[in-house]
C-alpha cells in the first residue's frame, strides 16, 4: 500500500506582495479544486489579515511539527512557526523581506529533510531579499544551492495548459546569451527535462522541440550560425542517445495552435523565448516548477504585484495550480520512489 502523501510546505514570499492573499483564497478553495494538504512556513497573522481585505475570515491554525498539517487542514489554514509581521500590503520592509527568506529556506529544509511532500513557493522580491543577504538571481538559483547542485543542474520550466516551455539560459542580458550556449549545456538539460517528464508527469515518451536562437532559426546561417555550430549538433547527439526531439524551429512558428500538439516540451534559448508564450497562453494557470531536484518545487509563474497587493483584485489560479501540480509530482514520486 502507498502511503499517505506528505502535506506540502508552502513559503510565504514577500509579506507585501500578493503571496498571502493568493495563499489564503486557495485554501478556501481547496475542496472545490481537490488541493492536497499544505501547510505555510511563518506569517500567521500575515496570511489572516490578507484574507480580511479580501472580506474573509481565515481561520489559521498554528502548528509545531509539519505531520499535524493534514488533520487541521480541513478546519483551517495549517502554519508552522512564530514569525510574524505587521500587515502591509503594498509596502515591502527589510523585516519582511527577513521572514520571506526565512520562510523560504526553512520551508525548503524540510522538503530535503522528508518532512513535506514538496515545496511551494510564493513570489519573492530578488531586489528586497537582496538587501538581507539574498545573492541569488532567484528562486531557482536558490535551491540548486540549497540541494548541493551545479546551476545548470536546476532547470527552469513553465507549464500550463496549454504549454510546458524550459529557457536555457535564464537570468543573464539577452547579449549573453550566445556565448552561454554550447552543445553540452542543451543535451545537459535537455537530458534533464526529457527524465523529469517521465518521472513527475508520467510521460513515457517524452516529445522535445527546440528552438532556434536567430530569426528563421537562423536560415541557412544567412542571420547567425548559432544553429548549425551548436544548437543542431545538440539535437542530433540527442537523437543518438535515443530521445524524441526535433528542432531548432523558428521560435515565432513553434508555439503555434497546431505545432503545439506535436511536442510535450519546448526547448527556448532565452529567458522571454520560452516566457512570453507561456505567459500569453496561460497566465492564469502558469507554474514554475525547477526539474532536477531531489525536492518537488513549483511557483506561480508571476511576481510579488505590490501594486495590487490588499486590493482583493489578484488571481489565485497560478497558485493553485502549483499546489496541484505539485501534489501530483508528488503523488507520483511516492508512489515509484
Amino acid at each position: 500500500m502507498t502511503p499517505a502523501p506528505l502535506p506540502l510546505a508552502v513559503s510565504l514570499g514577500d509579506p507585501a506582495g500578493i503571496g498571502p492573499e493568493i495563499i489564503a483564497a486557495a485554501w478556501a478553495r481547496r475542496d472545490a479544486e481537490a488541493l492536497a494538504p499544505f501547510f505555510v512556513v511563518g506569517g500567521a497573522g500575515i496570511v489572516a489579515s490578507a484574507a480580511q481585505s479580501l472580506g474573509t475570515s481565515l481561520p489559521v491554525e498554528r502548528i509545531t511539527n509539519p505531520s499535524h498539517a493534514a488533520q487541521v487542514f480541513g478546519r483551517a489554514l495549517p502554519v508552522l512557526g512564530l514569525e510574524d509581521e505587521p500587515f502591509r500590503p503594498g509596502e515591502p520592509t527589510e523585516n519582511g523581506a527577513r521572514l520571506s527568506l526565512h520562510s523560504l529556506e526553512r520551508a525548503t529544509q524540510l522538503a530535503l529533510e522528508g518532512e513535506a511532500g514538496a515545496l511551494v513557493t510564493a513570489p519573492i522580491a530578488k531586489s528586497e531579499l537582496a538587501k538581507v543577504g539574498f545573492d541569488h538571481p532567484g528562486q531557482t538559483e536558490f535551491l540548486a544551492s540549497a540541494c548541493s547542485l551545479d546551476q545548470r543542474d536546476a532547470v527552469m520550466m513553465l507549464a500550463g495548459p496549454s504549454l510546458r516551455a524550459v529557457p536555457l539560459t535564464v537570468h543573464c542580458a539577452l547579449a549573453e546569451v550566445p556565448g552561454r550556449l554550447s552543445v553540452e549545456l542543451i543535451c545537459h538539460r535537455a537530458r534533464i527535462v526529457a527524465q523529469a517528464l517521465q518521472r513527475d508527469f508520467g510521460l513515457e515518451r517524452p516529445r522535445l522541440a527546440v528552438c532556434g536562437l536567430n530569426p528563421h532559426a537562423g536560415e541557412d546561417g544567412r542571420f547567425g550560425d548559432e544553429e548549425q555550430r551548436i544548437i543542431a549538433p545538440a539535437i542530433e547527439a540527442l537523437r543518438d542517445e535515443g530521445y524524441d526531439i526535433s528542432g531548432p524551429h523558428p521560435g515565432d512558428a513553434l508555439f503555434t495552435p497546431r505545432a503545439r500538439t506535436t511536442f510535450d516540451a519546448a526547448l527556448a534559448m532565452y529567458h522571454d523565448q520560452a516566457l512570453i508564450p507561456l505567459k500569453a497562453l496561460d497566465f492564469d494557470e502558469g507554474v514554475n516548477v525547477t526539474l532536477g531536484l531531489p525536492i518537488v518545487r513549483t511557483s506561480p509563474d508571476h511576481g510579488t504585484a505590490f501594486d495590487i497587493a490588499g486590493k482583493a483584485i489578484a488571481d489565485p489560479g497560478a497558485m493553485i495550480a502549483a499546489l496541484r501540480m505539485a501534489g501530483e509530482m508528488a503523488q507520483r514520486r511516492a508512489r515509484h520512489g
